[in-house]
């Protein structure tokens, strides 16, 4: 059974959200700050969280990239804020969706099911792509540099293999949303820059294999070096 964390400091959203997901067929835990959240992580597997920005001792941001840093599961952020510059600290923390209270269940769940299904490690399209010294396996969600194992957040990786995928050639901001995001998403054209920030971060001192390169007036394009 998909077993789903969520963390929030009110206690009517928890037993809320707790009664809605176990409705619709996940097995549920809570915790009511992120303190918690990560001890409840140590001790089991989960498939996803749902973590609430504003908490006392860590807010949902930190958590989140506590989160990124140890598990491989993807994280929806709820908050009540609506600013851009919140959504922009949302994506830098590595979170997957950002979600406005308030909101109805059924898009909570829509959404669940989307990154679910896209963190899905037992697909049958399995693919290896090699360049140089690094493999991209989409099967397994790994990327492999000589003898290093690097496990990247699903978006990040999924940008990774497309623009491995697709060398030479520059892709617009809009062109890699649809890929990656899908023609249905809502949020921001700078959520490509923090990610494609993020992979520059990575690998610039794991390889020399690629790199991606700014093309300045379209986007990016990933240059093979060797």
């Amino acid at each position: 059974m998909t077993h789903i964390l969520i963390v929030d400091d009110d206690k009517n959203i928890l037993e809320l959200l707790h009664y809605q997901l176990k409705e619709a067929g996940y097995q549920v835990s809570q915790a009511k700050d992120g303190i918690e959240a990560l001890n409840i992580l140590r001790l089991k597997r989960f498939d996803l969280a749902v973590v609430d920005v504003m908490m006392p001792y860590m807010d949902g941001f930190a958590l989140t990239q506590e989160i990124r840093e140890k598990y491989d599961i993807p994280v929806i952020l709820l908050t009540s804020k609506n600013q851009i510059e919140d959504k922009e600290q949302g994506y830098l923390s590595g979170t997957d969706d950002y979600l406005i209270k308030p909101f109805e269940a059924k898009e909570l769940l829509f959404r669940m099911k989307a990154l679910l299904r896209r963190y899905d490690k037992n697909q049958d399209d399995e693919s290896v792509i090699r360049i140089g010294h690094t493999t991209v396996n989409k099967k397994s969600y790994e990327v492999h540099i000589n003898d290093r194992t690097i496990l990247l957040p699903l978006k990040e990786f999924e940008l990774l293999y497309f623009f491995i995928s697709n060398p030479m050639q520059a892709f617009t901001r809009d062109q890699l949303i649809q890929h990656i995001w899908g023609i249905d998403y809502e949020g921001d054209e700078r959520t490509v820059d923090v990610h494609v920030k993020r992979l520059r971060e990575r690998f610039s001192n794991l390889t020399d294999d690629f790199q991606i390169k700014t093309v300045r007036g379209v986007g990016y394009l990933l240059e093979l070096k060797k």
